[in-house]
């Protein structure tokens, strides 16, 4: 999703949905458990195309502007990262929600999950047996947004972001609240 500050009232200028989440990924690329820098590279390799037409489109609503010099992540992998980073025993997201990270540390966590085992991402607090199989794909897709549209820091959140965003959005368009 691209959002723009214009004429005093922030705009929806370009967004688009993937079907690319981290469970088709990892599965796609061997399960999530046994990750190598090889299959890493695959993923990225694949994930690159896709969000292709997306970077091409915001690059021409920009034209010569600068980009933005930081992203915002909400949930899942921004925000295990988020715990991972800051050396949480276990997920807080009180320490988490509203957090910004330097974009060097997001790729220096991911160079770290990536040399761990499933069974060390698994017994790490802030991934857990749940997500240890599918950190790795939603790194793969950070990367790859880190890379298209980079910047030097991304603010985490992990609190109604896109129910705020769309509530917004219905606001300025008259469809919140009104009868069907």
């Amino acid at each position: 999703m691209w959002v723009e500050q214009r004429g005093g009232k922030k705009e929806l200028l370009a967004w688009t949905s993937l079907a690319a989440g981290v469970v088709t990924i990892s599965e796609q690329f061997g399960g999530g458990i046994e990750v190598t820098a090889q299959s890493f590279a695959a993923m990225r390799d694949y994930l690159r195309p896709l969000l292709a037409e997306f970077v091409a489109r915001v690059h021409k609503i920009k034209g010569s502007a600068p980009l933005p010099s930081h992203l915002l992540g909400t949930s899942g992998t921004v925000t295990t990262i988020a715990g991972v980073q800051l050396g949480l025993r276990r997920y807080d997201r009180s320490k988490v929600d509203g957090c910004w990270l330097l974009s060097d540390d997001v790729g220096k966590v991911t160079a770290d999950l990536l040399a761990m085992s499933y069974e060390e991402r698994m017994l790490n607090a802030c991934i857990g047996r749940e997500r240890a199989d599918l950190v790795m794909a939603g790194c793969a897709i950070l990367e790859e947004i880190r890379l298209a549209f980079p910047a030097s820091r991304i603010r985490v959140a992990d609190r109604g972001l896109r129910e705020g965003i769309l509530t917004q959005l219905m606001l300025e368009d008259g469809t919140y609240g009104r009868a069907s």
